[in-house]
């Protein structure tokens, strides 16, 4: 994999993927910034939903579970120290679907914490405290 951030003014940037995607990182007006961006902090809480979701969404559509909605809901917290590393993460899954089988969203979470999510591991092993939960919602 391969990505460029490119220096535009101030404390903003633009992140550009390997697969031709770009993104605005920008910092809070009191760092110098416009408010124009996500932090790049936030990227990386961005990017850990994302990896996970994508990962719990997979396994309930191989799964054959009528889902018609899901989010996760992270919430994290950094140490008070610089660098202000996170020191928690929670995700929390809301899955809304038709007669979802909450076994096998407990286990398309577990699976993705435990085995396939690549950044949710890779944060573990960094030290963070990872957790996660989920709910069930019925679409009826």
């Amino acid at each position: 994999m391969r990505a460029t951030v490119k220096w535009v003014d101030g404390v903003m940037f633009l992140g550009e993927s390997g697969s031709g995607h770009s993104v605005v990182m920008d910092g809070a007006p009191e760092q110098g910034g416009r408010n124009l961006g996500v932090r790049p902090m936030e990227m990386i809480l961005l990017g850990l939903g994302g990896c996970a979701s994508f990962d719990v969404m997979s396994m309930l559509q191989k799964g054959r579970q009528q889902v018609v909605d899901c989010r996760a809901e992270i919430k994290a917290e950094r140490v008070d120290a610089v660098p202000a590393v996170f020191s928690k993460i929670h995700l929390h899954f809301v899955v809304t679907g038709v007669d979802l089988k909450e076994s096998q969203v407990r286990r398309a979470v577990e699976l993705s914490a435990e085995k396939y999510c690549s950044a949710s591991i890779m944060l573990e092993a960094a030290g963070v405290e990872m957790s996660h939960c989920f709910t069930i919602e019925s679409a009826h």
